[in-house]
């Protein structure tokens, strides 16, 4: 009997709620008119007073609204709750340059009553809605753990390159940025091979002519030099020579090619 009564009460103040929810919604105080058209809010009750008197709007029933003073401090106060036709002739008297954003607002507070209204109440009392909320909640903190599975994946792969290619990067800090050059000798010992295997590699990739003189675009980019001298030969006399000389920058780019040339061959 107790329960009856105290749930028959619940559900009064609830529905009262609802009541005085959908008031506010389908009403507008004289205090927020007051707000939209940047008028006194004293004289915008005295404006509806006279319409009313003159019979051009009905009555509208008095509220009461908190506010906040010019100080800030909360007060409370009587305001007229309007109805949407006699808002908009309550405007048109007080400001008409302010009809438009009237629209607004009321465009505003019909939208958040086409909005529904969720009942978690209701929903946490119906076991299907708790259980595909339950179901929905469960999906979203799987799909929350694989994307962090696969983040940490990834983090993990890019630790790997990371670490691999930290010996390309130390050779790259130290060569690159040097001014030396190296002949094809020091060029093969420093990549790890030979001074004949680094030649043909260099005429395979045209880096350098079957003479193993350098061409001029590799010049030209910055890749090779050459080392013009002569020698003297007991017959012919005076010989003029070439010789190819590696940069920094080349060095660093012939040391790339031929570690990837070394994977292709172990694949």
């Amino acid at each position: 009997m107790n329960t009856s009564f105290s749930q028959q009460g619940q559900n009064g103040i609830a529905a009262h709620f609802q009541i005085q929810q959908d008031m506010s919604r389908t009403t507008m105080s004289s205090r927020e008119i007051a707000d939209l058209v940047g008028s006194r809010h004293d004289k915008v009750k005295q404006s509806i007073e006279r319409l009313v008197e003159r019979g051009v709007i009905v009555q509208p029933p008095m509220g009461s609204e908190q506010f906040r003073d010019s100080i800030g401090r909360p007060r409370d106060e009587s305001v007229y709750r309007v109805c949407k036709r006699d808002s908009f002739v309550v405007v048109a008297q007080l400001s008409p340059e302010f009809t438009a954003r009237l629209v607004d607002r009321w465009q505003e507070l019909e939208e958040q009553i086409a909005k529904p209204v969720f009942d978690y109440t209701a929903a946490l009392s119906d076991p299907r809605t708790l259980l595909a909320l339950l179901t929905e909640n469960v999906t979203k903190v799987v799909a929350l753990e694989a994307d962090n599975t696969e983040l940490t994946e990834e983090n993990h792969k890019l630790e790997v390159k990371v670490g691999q290619d930290a010996p390309k990067v130390a050779f790259h800090d130290m060569v690159a940025v040097s001014h030396k050059t190296y002949n094809a000798a020091q060029a093969a010992k420093i990549i790890g091979t030979g001074r004949t295997r680094l030649l043909q590699f260099m005429r395979q990739k045209s880096w350098v002519t079957r003479s193993n003189e350098p061409y001029q675009a590799k010049i030209e980019a910055g890749l090779l030099d050459v080392k013009l001298g002569t020698f003297e030969h007991p017959i012919d006399g005076t010989i003029p020579t070439c010789s190819t000389l590696i940069t920094g920058k080349g060095l660093t780019k012939l040391q790339a090619m031929w570690q990837d040339r070394e994977e292709d061959l172990l694949k």
